[in-house]
C-alpha cells in the first residue's frame, strides 16, 4: 500500500512564522515606548499645570519622549547585567581547582539569597504603606530583592550543583515578577524625570524660544512680567491692537500653542493656550 505523500508547507509559512517573531516582540517595545513616554511627558506638563490630553501629543512625540526616562535605567540595568555575567563567569573558570573558594562562593551565594528576601519583604511592606515609602523605593526594593535571589540562587547552583526538585517553576514566577518590578521602577523613574526636568526648567525658561504675539482683544497672564503694548490703529484692516512681549514657546501641537510667560512659577502665572490660526499673529525672536 503506498504512502499517502505528505502535503507540502506553503512556501509563504516560514515567512509568516518569521514576520510573526519579528513583529509580536517589536509591538511591545513599541508599546513600552509609548507608555514611557506617557508617564514622562504626563509629569513634565503636568508641572506646569497642562494635562496630556489637553496637549494631544503624537505617537511620535510620545516615542521621542520615552527616550528621556530610559537612558539612566538602561545604563543600570546593562552595567549591572555585565557585572553579574562576568562574575558568574569568573566562578565557573575557577571548577575544580580552588574548592575551598568556591565553597566560600556557595556561602555568599546563600547570604545573596537571605540579602534579596530582606529586601523583597522591605519593598512589600513599603507597597502597603507600612513605612513610608518613596515612588521609587517601593519597585526597587521589590524587583532588586527579587533579583538578589535569583542571582544568589545561580552562584550557589554553580558551586554547589544541586538543584531543588520543582526549582525551574519557581524560578519562571519569580523572572515575571522581576520583569514587573522593572517596569514598575521604569515607569516610576520616568515620571520622577519627567517632574525634575519641569522643575529645572521653570527655573531656565530662556532655554525656550522667545515669541511676541499680537492679538486683537486683552490677555491676561497674572501677576507676572508681560510687557503689553497698545498697537497704533492702521484702518479697518487692522485687526490686532495688543502686542505682547515676555513671553516663551513651552509646546505647540497641531494648530495649538503653548506659552509660558518669563518669571512664571507655580504659585503665579499661567501658561496660556493660543490658537496658531489668523486670530492671532505670533513672531519667534533669538534667544
Amino acid at each position: 500500500m503506498e504512502e499517502e505523500p505528505t502535503p507540502a508547507r506553503p512556501p509563504w509559512g516560514s515567512w509568516l512564522k518569521a514576520v510573526a517573531g519579528f513583529v509580536a516582540p517589536t509591538t511591545l517595545l513599541t508599546g513600552l515606548l509609548l507608555y514611557f513616554g506617557f508617564a514622562y511627558s504626563s509629569s513634565f506638563y503636568g508641572y506646569f499645570g497642562i494635562d496630556l490630553a489637553t496637549l494631544g501629543l503624537s505617537t511620535q512625540d510620545l516615542l521621542l519622549h520615552s527616550a528621556a526616562g530610559l537612558y539612566m535605567p538602561l545604563a543600570v540595568a546593562l552595567a549591572a547585567g555585565l557585572v553579574g555575567a562576568v562574575g558568574l563567569a569568573w566562578i565557573s573558570s575557577l571548577g575544580d581547582a580552588r574548592p575551598g573558594l568556591v565553597r566560600r562562593l556557595g556561602h555568599v551565594g546563600v547570604g545573596l539569597i537571605g540579602c534579596g528576601g530582606a529586601l523583597f519583604v522591605l519593598g512589600m511592606l513599603g507597597g502597603f504603606q507600612v513605612w513610608p515609602a518613596g515612588p521609587l523605593d517601593t519597585p526597587l526594593l521589590f524587583g532588586g530583592g527579587l533579583l538578589l535571589v535569583v542571582y544568589g540562587r545561580t552562584v550557589h547552583l554553580k558551586t554547589t550543583g544541586h538543584p531543588v526538585p520543582g526549582e525551574l517553576k519557581a524560578l519562571v514566577i519569580v523572572v515575571a515578577m522581576v520583569a514587573l518590578g522593572c517596569f514598575w521602577a521604569v515607569q516610576a523613574y520616568a515620571q520622577t524625570h519627567g517632574r525634575d526636568d519641569g522643575r529645572e526648567l521653570a527655573g531656565h525658561l530662556w532655554h525656550r524660544p522667545t515669541v511676541v504675539v499680537d492679538t486683537a482683544e486683552r490677555l491676561y497672564f497674572g501677576p507676572v512680567p508681560v510687557k503689553e503694548t497698545s498697537l497704533p490703529a492702521g484702518g479697518p484692516a487692522q485687526k490686532f491692537k495688543y502686542r505682547y512681549r515676555g513671553l516663551r514657546l513651552l509646546a505647540q501641537s497641531g494648530n495649538r500653542m503653548f506659552l509660558i510667560p518669563d518669571g512664571w512659577s507655580r504659585t503665579r502665572g499661567i501658561v496660556m493656550l493660543v490658537p496658531a490660526d489668523g486670530s492671532v499673529r505670533v513672531a519667534f525672536r533669538p534667544r
